[in-house]
Formats: C-alpha cells, sequence, structure tokens
C-alpha cells in the first residue's frame, strides 16, 4: 500500500511551490529570527528543529507502516478463518449425508456429492478387496490401490520415486475399510490434515455401519443355513412377481419340493447332519437357477422356488435338473457319506393371478401325488387337472 500516488506528489509539489511563494518573506524572518537566537545564546537551533521535524515524519510515517502491516494481517488471518470455516461446513454437511446412510450405495453418493471439495478419490475394502467409492481425478484405479497398499504398509514404495497422493487411512479396531486419497502436490496444511483425518475416520465409522446393518438385513431375509430367502421375505417378493407379470403378460411357474425321508437322516445321524444336507441343497440351488429365480426355504426340509418369465414346460426341466443334482450330491459326514432324494410338485400361475397361497397350494397338491408315486420324481398340477 503505497502512502502517495503519483498524481498526489505532483500536487504535493504544486502546493509546496505554492507556499513556498506565498510564505517567502514570513520564512526569511523566522530564519533571520532563528540566526538572531543562534547568534544571542550560541546554540544551533535550526539544525535541532530539523532533526525533530524529520523525526517526527519518519515516526508517523512508522506507525502508519505498522497499522499497514497490522491489516494486511488481519485480512489474511480473516481469510484463512473463512477458508477453514468453510471447509468445517463441507465436513459437517458430509458427516450429516453420510449419517443418513446405511447402504454402501447411499455412502458413495454421498462421497460423490461432498468429497471432491476435499478429496479427489476414496476406495472402500473388503475380504482384501478395493473398490472405488469415488473419483473425480484422473488416477488410475491400479494408481490408487498401489497408493493406499503403501500407507498401509502392505508393499514398499519405489525408492526414488517420489509420492504421487498423500493417503489417509479409515480404520476400525485396528482393521483397514478403506482409503481417502489426495495429490501430494501442492503440499497440505496442518488444518487440512485435520479435516481430512476426520473426513476418513467418518467414513470408516459409516462403511462399518452400512456392513453391521447389511448383516442384519441379510439375517432378516435370508436363512444362514441354506442362503435360500425366509418364508416371510419371499411372500413379498412373490406378490411384487404377481403384480410384474399381470402388467407385462409373461408366465410364472412355481416349484414346491420336499426332501425325502429327511426325518430318517435327523434320527439317525443329528441334527447337524440334517444342517449339512439342507446346506448341499441350498449349494445345489444356487448352481442350478438364475440369479433372478426366487429360491426360499419354506419350512423345515421343503422349498419354494419362483420361475418369472418361464413357461410350465421350462420349470419342469428345471424342477428334474435340480432332482437329478440332489439325488447325484454326496454329502460327506464324519466317516460316512448322505445322500438324499426331493419330490417335486409345479404349477403355472396365469397372468392376473394375485394370490400367492393359492398357487402354493396347486404346487402343494402335486408335490403330493409325487410323494405317492414313490418320491424322487417331479409332478405338475396340471397333470393333475388332465387326469380330473
Amino acid at each position: 500500500m503505497r502512502l502517495f500516488g503519483r498524481n498526489d506528489i505532483v500536487l504535493l509539489g504544486t502546493l509546496a511551490v505554492a507556499l513556498w511563494v506565498l510564505f517567502s518573506q514570513p520564512l526569511q524572518k523566522v530564519l533571520e529570527f532563528i540566526r538572531d537566537i543562534e547568534n544571542t545564546y550560541q546554540v544551533r537551533l535550526l539544525p535541532a528543529l530539523v532533526i525533530l521535524v524529520a523525526m517526527f515524519v519518519f515516526h508517523q510515517y512508522r506507525k502508519r507502516e505498522e497499522v499497514r502491516v497490522a491489516a494486511l494481517a488481519s485480512a489474511a488471518a480473516a481469510k484463512e478463518a473463512m477458508a477453514r470455516s468453510e471447509e468445517m461446513e463441507r465436513l459437517i454437511a458430509f458427516g450429516q449425508a453420510i449419517a443418513r446412510s446405511l447402504t454402501e450405495e447411499s455412502i458413495k453418493a454421498a462421497a460423490i456429492a461432498h468429497l471432491p471439495q476435499l478429496a479427489p478419490w476414496a476406495l472402500a475394502r473388503s475380504d482384501g478387496q478395493w473398490r472405488p467409492l469415488m473419483n473425480v481425478g484422473d488416477a488410475t484405479p491400479l494408481a490408487q490401490e498401489t497408493a493406499a497398499k503403501i500407507a498401509l504398509s502392505e508393499i514398499d514404495p519405489v525408492p526414488g520415486v517420489e509420492a504421487e497422493f498423500i493417503c489417509f487411512p479409515m480404520i476400525i479396531a485396528g482393521m483397514p475399510v478403506g482409503i481417502l486419497g489426495v495429490a501430494a502436490k501442492p503440499e497440505l496444511g496442518d488444518e487440512q490434515r485435520r479435516i481430512l483425518t476426520t473426513a476418513a475416520a467418518l467414513l470408516a465409522v459409516s462403511l462399518k455401519n452400512a456392513e453391521l446393518f447389511r448383516e442384519v438385513v441379510e439375517s432378516n431375509v435370508r436363512d444362514p443355513l441354506t442362503g435360500c430367502v425366509t418364508r416371510r421375505h419371499a411372500m413379498g417378493v412373490f406378490q411384487t412377481e404377481l403384480r410384474r407379470a399381470r402388467r407385462s403378460q409373461l408366465p410364472i411357474s412355481l416349484i414346491v419340493f420336499d426332501l425325502d425321508h429327511f426325518k430318517g437322516v435327523n434320527d439317525r445321524f443329528g441334527h447337524l447332519a440334517g444342517d449339512a444336507v439342507l446346506g448341499a441343497v441350498g449349494g445345489r440351488m444356487n448352481a442350478v437357477l438364475r440369479g433372478s429365480d426366487l429360491k426360499c426355504r419354506y419350512g423345515g426340509e421343503e422349498f419354494l422356488i419362483l420361475l418369472p418369465d418361464t413357461p410350465t414346460q421350462g420349470a419342469q426341466r428345471v424342477a428334474e435338473t435340480l432332482r437329478r443334482e440332489i439325488e447325484a450330491s454326496a454329502i460327506p459326514w464324519n466317516d460316512e457319506t448322505l445322500r438324499v432324494t426331493a419330490s417335486f410338485g409345479i404349477t403355472a400361475i396365469t397372468p392376473g393371478e394375485m394370490e400367492p397361497l393359492t398357487a402354493i397350494a396347486r404346487a402343494d397338491e402335486a408335490l403330493y401325488r409325487a410323494k405317492q408315486d414313490g418320491r424322487n420324481c417331479v409332478r405338475s398340477a396340471a397333470e393333475a387337472e388332465a387326469l380330473v
């Protein structure tokens, strides 16, 4: 900040000349008066006055400079405080967003919405696998994973190669659940590091909460023994599929099957052996059926399968394939091998049918006929209707 501009100097010079012209005679008299005093009292008054005036001007200049420097420092501090306040507001907004997130997808959406203002990329980790939460920069997934592994001391950095990223690990109970990464240049200040460390901690807690929430949901909708959904959840999905079939006018088929003589397995080998059999059957179902098929443990050793967009002939083939797979399965138990068979009942669901229990009753009746016909076979409700 300059005390005087170019135009001000010209103006001051003009003013000084005018004052000199105006007061030249009075000044001459003052100077003569000063010389008389100096001659009379033998003192050097004029140099002393010049020194005092010069010191006074210098003192005023220094005070003005100090005020200017203090003002600049205050402005810089205010600017830094404003930047910190904005970063803190972004951090608070991010914390509020992920506090409302109970799934990894919603956490990813919150990260994409808020984190780019704090950090350009983030990775999540589970079961030793890295997956992206967000990436708004040019960093490749390989570069991000490499930086993450170096930050976690899983691999050594390349000697002589400057680090491209600064990583902030997300740690829960000593276990890494993710990494927050920023570019190494420009260097981060202490306040930025504290904010990014806090953001990483918030993300870590949120990811762990999402994992726990997923486990709770899975335990409520999925049978842990067979991997099939529970009966209650299946009824809700069943209703949804019936509505979809009514709109699309596409066929749906239902399979109900029951393990033959399963009580004998429990009585002879114990309930743990029975659990092993049920787990093996669930595994065969997952291997044979599509991901879109509804696989339900309906109760005990009875299972229900809903096949969307599948006519009766397709359901017949699926049931027969699954029957053979179960029959051929050898289930090791202690020093023995367990084998079981299953009886199947199938029925078609016409578009517009909206009552799941009616369809289940038809398939159950076909299953009862399979039991009567010697077990380990497939029967359809259409066959029973044809006989009647």
